[in-house]
């Protein structure tokens, strides 16, 4: 069953890949589809299993795959209960997305490559999420990251697109090299790359040493601090983030995929996995839960003033998965993982809803440029509405709650209930992070669905007000694909365009909205109890990770303003927003003209992009045009292939001065050489 439900994506792949426009555009979807699908229904019946207690973990050989000295590879499929939450993940979210793009991308002259590139990202995942050594791991870490590459920049011929895909590309190799570097120095340590074996032993490795860069350092804390540093890259932490926004260049359904549930989660996964590991070094937890923390507000901050519906979306992903690590930090693994499950659903939702906007609005992601939408797509609002509920944490203590009530309270109850000082900086900066989620994510609700209609051919605005000063539309000279503007642009409408008439999506859009939208609404209330509960979660996990059933009867025993604390801040954000973008639009203009400077901060992302662009980009480029110009065209060739070549060119001119065709210049010639030849003898 393993084989059939990490294989068939792959197989999949390959006949749309390989088939491509022989086979058609339909056979192609059929066949990618379908194999999800199968994948998907298989993964829930091993997910059911562990969740009914029925299923014990195993191990599915596939083949020998390196045998060199003392490292020994076997490929094989390690199942157990988390690698069945990231089946079930993994796959519900990607058979979706196949069943979506079905409408998204009906229009699109290249849908086999598309929908082999998807099978093909699916598969690495599942490669990676069944890995059952870190070699294997490393493949499906590297098969991810070269898929996303090619669903990122899958438009090619947008410039945008290329620099997009190049650049997560390029900022993931550099989390890569931590994470390879890391296998390494595991290798070095425990002489072996199986994971079971490494788990079992980590604990005997607790306060040794090793030697790095000249230096005694704590050894597993080096490990650690090495592999998550992999995890950073790929989980788009503060630091190596800034690939995560630009991939909004791709398709929407590449998004969903990518943001919500496969590769931004691998980091999380990857952490976990390891968590025995992590466990024998503090040091590692904490920065993990620094990091983690830092992350999470900083794109909720930034993410009050992006524009673009997707990019506002993207950096929710980017702060949603700071929660998860610095609840992997504190030692809630099981909240993380929880966390990691129901944020696949809502932010799934909200992806794909925002997709459904933009076929609707003819491809316009301003949501300046949007307004009163939900009399025209009223589905999409109301999966919208669930979404934004789930990822608000909308719910009633005790009695009901949407899916991110049950999972981001429980990271915040577990940052308190720690006890660290990482853990009280956690919890701080998690309830200000909620109440920043809240007011950006009904932003974008009050935005794009209430209010009067802000497109050209709205029957409600007859003319537009257009404010052109540098405080309404400042100028990002690294960034210019990106749609920067004031929020007074909500007040405009778009011109210059056609008449916009917005329309609900086709059915293969909208299905997965109703599915996801279920999952938005019941996933946390069902599934809570096996995750989080004390006595329920060590069966459940049964050693898959390092449950610590201790911290979770004192989460569940905090105090009850630390439990309410998330709610009130959601109410909060949800008044400031409504306040602001439906009683009175003229706030967001007046607090940005009075606050710009933070507001032109945050609009630029704290200025990390200029940063990079400064200390790496640059010089980076500095250095290669010195190489090209003064080391290849100014002494490589010059003395090399251009400097032979002169010279030949030099010799020959000379010869053809002595190849004169006269018989005298010939006897001359042969005259001064029997002189010399009889001078150089008489001298002998």
């Amino acid at each position: 069953m393993i084989k059939l439900i990490v294989f068939l994506p792959l197989l999949a792949a390959i006949i749309a890949g390989l088939g491509n426009r022989m086979i058609g555009n339909v056979a192609a979807k059929v066949v990618t589809t379908g194999a999800l699908f199968v994948s998907c229904a298989l993964s829930w019946m091993i997910f059911l299993g562990f969740l009914g207690g029925h299923n014990t973990a195993f191990v599915e050989p596939v083949l020998t795959f390196i045998r060199s000295g003392d490292m020994v590879v076997d490929w094989a499929l390690r199942v157990d209960t988390l690698t069945a939450v990231m089946l079930v993940v993994v796959t519900s979210v990607s058979s979706l997305v196949h069943l979506y793009s079905w409408g998204y991308m009906a229009e699109d002259e290249s849908q086999p490559r598309f929908f082999a590139y998807l099978s093909l990202f699916t598969f690495a995942m599942l490669m990676l999420v069944t890995a059952d050594s870190l070699v294997q791991m490393f493949f499906g870490w590297e098969g991810v990251g070269l898929a996303s590459y090619l669903l990122i920049g899958f438009w090619y011929h947008k410039p945008t697109a290329n620099a997009a895909a190049i650049k997560a590309f390029v900022v993931n190799r550099v989390g890569d090299f931590g994470f390879s570097l890391g296998i390494f120095a595991t290798f070095l340590v425990f002489g072996t790359v199986s994971i079971p074996a490494i788990l079992e032993a980590a604990p005997g490795m607790a306060g040794s040493t090793i030697g790095f860069l000249g230096y005694r350092l704590d050894t597993m804390t080096l490990i650690c601090l090495l592999l998550f540093i992999g995890a950073m890259g790929k989980s788009a932490q503060l630091g190596l983030h800034t690939w995560l926004p630009d991939a909004m260049e791709g398709p929407t359904p590449v998004s969903a995929l990518i943001h919500a549930a496969t590769m931004v989660t691998a980091g999380v996964f990857m952490v976990c996995r390891l968590s025995p590991m992590f466990e024998t070094s503090d040091i590692a937890l904490s920065v993990v839960t620094y990091v983690g923390a830092a992350t999470a507000l900083f794109a909720a901050t930034v993410g009050t003033t992006q524009t673009d519906i997707k990019r506002v979306i993207a950096y929710s992903t980017c702060s949603q998965l700071g929660y998860m690590f610095f609840a992997a930090g504190v030692g809630a693994y099981g909240a993380a993982m929880f966390h990691l499950f129901t944020h696949a659903f809502f932010k799934a939702l909200l992806f794909l809803g925002a997709g459904s906007v933009i076929h609707a609005m003819h491809h316009e992601q301003d949501m300046r440029y949007y307004g009163g939408l939900r009399k025209h797509i009223p589905l999409t609002y109301w999966a919208m509405m669930a979404g934004t509920l789930a990822i608000t944490g909308v719910g009633v203590l005790g009695v009901f709650g949407f899916a991110g009530f049950y999972s981001k309270d429980a990271i915040i109850e577990a940052a308190f209930a720690s006890g660290t000082t990482a853990g009280g900086v956690a919890f701080a900066v998690a309830v200000f992070a909620a109440l920043l989620t809240s007011f950006y994510s009904w932003r974008l609700v009050f935005l794009t669905f209430f209010g009067k209609p802000r497109w050209a051919g709205s029957e409600h605005i007859q003319h537009a007000v257009h404010h052109h000063d540098e405080h309404d539309h400042p100028e990002d000279e690294h960034a210019g694909h990106e749609q920067h503007g004031h929020d007074v642009g909500f007040n405009e409408v778009k011109q210059g365009t056609a008449g916009y008439h917005p329309h609900e999506s086709p059915w293969p859009m909208l299905v997965p909205l109703v599915v996801l939208t279920i999952g938005a609404i019941f996933a946390g209330y069902v599934f809570h109890t096996p995750f989080l509960d004390a006595e329920h979660g060590v069966e459940f996990w049964k050693g898959s990770l390092a449950f610590d059933s201790h911290l979770m009867h004192a989460m569940h025993e905090v105090p009850l303003w630390v439990k309410l604390s998330a709610t009130a801040v959601m109410i909060t954000g949800f008044l400031i927003a409504l306040w602001a973008y439906v009683l009175d639009t003229t706030i967001p203009a007046r607090f940005t003209s009075q606050f710009y400077v933070l507001y032109n901060f945050l609009l630029r992302k704290w200025y990390f992009d200029e940063l990079f662009n400064a200390l790496f980009v640059r010089p980076a480029f500095a250095i290669g045009r010195f190489l090209w110009k003064r080391g290849d065209q100014g002494t490589i060739d010059r003395f090399g292939p251009d400097g032979v070549a002169h010279v030949i060119v030099g010799g020959g001119a000379l010869t053809r001065r002595l190849q004169s065709g006269y018989v005298y210049t010939y006897a001359l010639v042969m005259l001064l050489g029997l002189a010399a030849a009889a001078t150089w003898a008489m001298a002998g």
